[in-house]
């Protein structure tokens, strides 16, 4: 994908794909600086690559994604190597077995992605886009794990969590809950631990880690 808009600085390019990069012009736009690591998440799901030129500002910037074919297809293009180190790496899943995960975001894509890599990992996934959904689904699906974003409107995540431990037992009061948030401060790990949340991931997380903290978590499939 090419564009003509902004462009990318020299400075700044070797670094587009980590958190939190980001320029002074998408600062005073109020971005965070996740989305393009965000969109390497994906493409590492995918067992892809993806890369960033520009011929610095106001000159565009060009947009490459690679992704593997699927099936008999890929062993053909690809040199048996490239596969050995993706099958180590990161973009291996722990195996969940069926455990049943509440993902609560009220971005989509934030959602879609979720329920891919869970659901890669072999989990049930069922999502909400806001605090009231996820009240109404924990009561009536029972998850295992709960997945929540922090940075909501109206309840956001901490407000979520605490009305979560205000219920019995067996309305789910007592569900293992993981943050998963863009505020990645050790203040805000406390301020996530303190509210009721049992751990703390920031954005964009990696699968393997992901699906590491929730088989710790729930280490068994509850009947």
């Amino acid at each position: 994908m090419r564009d003509t808009g902004q462009g990318i600085s020299p400075e700044l390019l070797p670094h587009i794909f980590d958190r939190f990069a980001q320029d002074e012009r998408a600062r005073r736009h109020g971005g965070l600086g996740l989305g393009l690591a965000i969109v390497r998440s994906i493409v590492d799901l995918h067992e892809g690559t993806v890369r960033a030129e520009s011929d610095g500002e106001g000159r565009g910037a060009t947009f490459a994604v690679e992704l593997p074919l699927p099936g008999e297809e890929v062993a053909a293009s690809r040199p048996t190597g490239v596969y050995r180190r993706l099958e180590s790496g990161p973009s291996r899943l722990i195996d969940l077995g069926g455990r049943r995960i509440l993902v609560v975001d009220d971005e989509a894509d934030a959602r879609d992605l979720l329920t891919a890599i869970l659901s890669r990992a072999g989990a049930q996934v069922l999502v909400a886009a806001s605090a009231d959904e996820a009240l109404e689904a924990l009561r009536r699906w029972r998850p295992d794990v709960l997945v929540s974003d922090i940075g909501m409107p109206g309840d956001d995540g901490y407000v979520l969590i605490r009305k979560v431990r205000a219920l019995r037992s067996e309305e789910g009061g007592q569900i293992r809950a993981l943050a998963l948030t863009a505020y990645a401060r050790s203040e805000d790990r406390s301020q996530a631990l303190a509210a009721g949340f049992h751990t703390h991931v920031a954005k964009p997380v990696d699968p393997l880690e992901l699906t590491a903290l929730i088989a710790g978590l729930a280490p068994e499939r509850r009947d």
